[in-house]
């Protein structure tokens, strides 16, 4: 069991295992054969106001991540799901943000991971 964060960028590999996008947008300039998910979770991706908001001033980590917890308690059907997922194999969860330690992927590993073991 592996629950991990990857850039949508860095090429696909077969120890991604599940691979599953985790933002409201698509990626710019990837093509779906590119990015080669096995799903599209936008569901659990920050709301559109919440990633603007941080985007707008990045310094706000620690408010970002309480807010993004909140709003995931909205969405425990997926959250559930994934986490299946992750008892089965790796799940890779890709993100587009250039900020490799401050992103809602880091978060949501962070959340999968303490519903795996639960």
């Amino acid at each position: 069991m592996m629950i991990q964060a990857k850039r949508v960028y860095e090429p696909p590999e077969p120890a991604d295992g599940y691979r599953v996008l985790v933002d409201r947008l698509w990626p710019r300039g990837l093509t779906k054969e590119q990015a080669r998910l096995d799903e599209w979770a936008k569901e659990i991706a920050p709301s559109n106001e919440l990633r603007k908001w941080f985007h707008a001033d990045r310094t706000k980590w620690a408010e970002f991540k309480r807010k993004y917890r909140a709003e995931l308690k909205e969405h425990r059907e997926p959250l559930g799901r994934l986490a299946a997922r992750a008892k089965q194999g790796t799940v890779t969860l890709l993100y587009a943000a250039t900020d490799p330690e401050r992103n809602h992927a880091i978060i949501l590993t962070d959340i999968l991971s303490q519903l795996v073991t639960d």
